[in-house]
């Protein structure tokens, strides 16, 4: 049987694993939020980042993958070390609509609120400097922002938090 993985950060422009068909779908009762400091990928615990995560409420679009049976196991264990790295997310399966109107049950990540390092709901400003200068082992926090918002605008998926947070970094690029 084939998996199914739903992406909604990173995943969607990084996946980092082979796949035979993605398709865009929505999933009820989690949003998008920039709501786990980053200790590795995007900062360190001395300066964390902010990176996705899969919170409760509302709805959130998002790439579901479906991969292969015979590379299941190996794509399960690449996103568990990439997902997992401080156990921040919980691995778990949601129902995921995809836009020709059938339902899957996908593999994702959902933020734990119980870790330390759940953000919450950060004010735009906080938001902004807890992303500005903040790098990790995946590079800077700014790139992994501007890659998330780029993709939802080309795929035309209104996120207002994220696209006004984009244009700011933007424009402290610029001056």
């Amino acid at each position: 049987m084939s998996l199914f993985v739903f992406g909604y950060g990173s995943l969607m422009w990084r996946p980092g694993f082979e796949f035979e068909d993605k398709a865009f779908a929505t999933v009820r009762g989690r949003h998008r939020r920039l709501c786990v400091y980053s200790w590795v990928h995007r900062g360190t615990q001395e300066r964390p980042g902010l990176v996705m995560g899969l919170d409760r409420g509302g709805a959130c679009r998002g790439i579901v993958y479906r991969v292969a049976e015979k590379n299941r196991d190996a794509v399960i264990d690449y996103l568990r070390a990439r997902e997992q790295v401080t156990m921040v997310y919980l691995e778990t399966t949601v129902t995921a609509r995809l836009d020709d109107g059938t339902s899957v049950a996908a593999l994702t990540y959902i933020v734990d609120r119980k870790h330390p390092q759940y953000a919450g709901a950060l004010s735009d400003d906080a938001t902004f400097a807890q992303v500005k200068g903040a790098v990790g082992q995946s590079g800077p926090n700014e790139d992994y922002v501007l890659s998330t918002a780029d993709l939802l605008t080309e795929a035309g998926i209104s996120d207002p938090r994220l696209h006004t947070l984009a244009a700011r970094l933007r424009q402290a690029e610029a001056a």
